[in-house]
């Protein structure tokens, strides 16, 4: 009988998990797509910092690598909106570190 009802608790667990686990194809979609819009409103702020920044500093932050690093993630979440959905596929790895 304890096996019926943990059983029974491990059913009733997943009925709840389940429909959890498995993501609205259209709302990540979505998400995504706000995501790049998100990107690409920080290239104002990028420029508004680096025309604040010290040319005379010992060590400079990259704003260029920013910029590659950050189209390339853009361009990794456009080609997975635009893409074949079952395909996997490879990215470069970022740079990350922007000091010099």
């Amino acid at each position: 009988m304890t096996s019926h009802r943990i059983t029974t608790a491990a059913l009733l667990g997943l009925a709840f998990i389940v429909p959890a686990a498995l993501a609205d194809t259209d709302a990540e979609r979505a998400t995504l797509a706000r995501l790049l819009n998100e990107l690409a409103q920080l290239e104002p702020l990028i420029t508004s910092s680096e025309a604040e920044a010290d040319p005379d500093a010992r060590i400079q932050f990259q704003y260029d690598w920013l910029r590659q690093d950050l189209a390339r993630v853009g361009a990794g979440i456009q080609a997975h909106l635009d893409g074949p959905r079952n395909e996997p596929r490879s990215a470069p790895p970022l740079r990350g570190d922007y000091r010099q």
